[in-house]
């Protein structure tokens, strides 16, 4: 049964809440190429300073850090990979109280929306 979420602070958002393995539950293209591995992925693994994306049939690894605005100290994913670089706004991160469900909502530059839930 799923648990209650609440909000997190994202001027506050503590790094480490990024972390672990993230599902894919939905996304929104936009003017993203289909075939990119981002557009594709299926699940993303961050483990601190690293991260591995997973696809049907590709990957691709690298890092990944958290940089913020100075106008609003908003938080953006930024991700390196072998392939491709890019970098997306957290527009949304609902956590459970013992932290053990998550989901998550990046906008991508290209336009592109995810969702994402842990486990």
């Amino acid at each position: 049964m799923s648990q209650s979420l609440f909000d997190v602070n994202l001027q506050q958002l503590p790094d480490e809440f990024l972390t672990g393995v993230w599902r894919v539950s939905s996304r929104v293209l936009n003017q993203t190429d289909p075939a990119s591995l981002m557009a594709c992925a299926e699940q993303l693994a961050l483990q601190p300073g690293r991260v591995q994306i997973e696809g049907p049939g590709q990957s691709d690894q690298g890092s990944w850090m958290v940089q913020r605005d100075e106008l609003l100290n908003r938080p953006y994913l930024t991700l390196e990979l072998g392939h491709e670089q890019t970098r997306a706004l957290v527009t949304r991160l609902r956590r459970s109280r013992t932290g053990s469900e998550s989901h998550l909502n990046l906008y991508f530059q290209s336009g592109m929306e995810m969702q994402l839930t842990q486990p």
